[in-house]
């Protein structure tokens, strides 16, 4: 092995080099989305089980990825293994599952083995290939061409463009299927519900809010200096204001107890009803946390009020309750 080294100016050419044979190779799959990719289309969206993709080697570290962006985008999906497929693993395949085969020669033995048994079993094969004569091609229902005049690898040994390629003709073949079956931002949050997207998503101002006892809660005539004191044991930096039947009727905040400082009002005899706001900003338990956050920013408030449809306070939320939800 030599150890030389190449100048800096090599190593740019090496790497555009690489870049335009890959952008190049990726541009002429364009003229292969045609019927043969309808049919492969029709017939993975026909599936009434699982989607088996499966591959040897490279390719099969490709097909992981492919198994795995078809299932989080609508298509239940899953990898197997062609050699471990021969030796017991066959039988995750049902006869209600598609066979999606990836394999640059086409003649890969580990899943020329196969095509007798999934035949027998009378379950669709779709194949990527590289070339359309091959067994693998010649046995599936749709053969997606992925051929390459040559791998970027200047030895063309290395599966680079190829692969690349692959990759490529399966996020449209994802792509597409995701938006033939109608597949939502919401469906697709179910699908990361761990992650930042799928919370902010799917989290409800239900799911965090603060209820029951935890909700500041005084009358109109409550004497200003309880109502603080209700404000600081429920420690959100306001308090909702009822009338006897339970209504909403006004909120009082940190902030509106700045301006009745500024104002000199006579804090021990004042009321809340006397310095409270009327017509507070509240929303809905079912809207999004998200949304519930922006409202937030838009008003310029910590908190905001959760109403029923009685106009009772049934709960509250903080920013920083949304924060630690992580939805942003």
């Amino acid at each position: 092995m030599s150890n030389s080294t190449m100048s800096k100016s090599k190593v740019i050419q090496s790497g555009l080099r690489t870049v335009d044979m890959e952008v190049q190779a990726v541009l002429e799959l364009k003229h292969r989305i045609d019927q043969t990719f309808v049919t492969a289309c029709e017939t993975l969206l026909q599936c009434k089980g699982r989607v088996v993709v499966t591959g040897m080697g490279k390719s099969g570290h490709i097909g992981n990825k492919i198994a795995a962006t078809l299932a989080s985008t609508g298509t239940p999906a899953f990898f197997v293994h062609p050699g471990e497929a021969s030796h017991g693993d066959l039988g995750m395949i049902t006869k209600n599952d598609v066979v999606l085969a990836l394999s640059n020669s086409g003649n890969t033995a580990e899943l020329v083995t196969l095509l007798p048994l999934i035949k027998r079993l009378g379950i669709p094969l779709v194949s990527m290939t590289g070339d359309e004569n091959s067994a693998l091609a010649q046995a599936a229902c749709a053969n997606l061409d992925i051929s390459v005049s040559s791998e970027a690898c200047p030895l063309n040994l290395a599966p680079t463009t190829s692969t690349t390629v692959t990759l490529v003709m399966g996020d449209a073949l994802a792509i597409t299927l995701l938006e033939s079956r109608g597949f939502t931002a919401e469906d697709f949050a179910f699908s990361h519900p761990g992650g930042a997207l799928g919370r902010k998503l799917l989290l409800r101002v239900s799911d965090i809010m603060h209820k029951d006892q935890e909700v500041p809660r005084v009358e109109p005539e409550t004497p200003l200096q309880n109502a603080l004191l209700e404000m600081t044991e429920k420690g959100f930096g306001m308090t909702t204001v009822i009338d006897k039947k339970g209504k909403l009727v006004g909120v009082f905040t940190d902030g509106d107890l700045r301006r009745v400082i500024d104002s000199n009002i006579d804090l021990r005899n004042a009321s809340i009803k006397d310095v409270m706001s009327s017509n507070p900003k509240t929303i809905n338990q079912d809207i999004l946390a998200a949304e519930a956050l922006n409202i937030m920013e838009q008003s310029s408030i910590t908190a905001v009020i959760i109403e029923n449809q009685h106009q009772h306070p049934i709960g509250v939320v903080h920013m920083h309750d949304i924060l630690r939800a992580g939805v942003i």
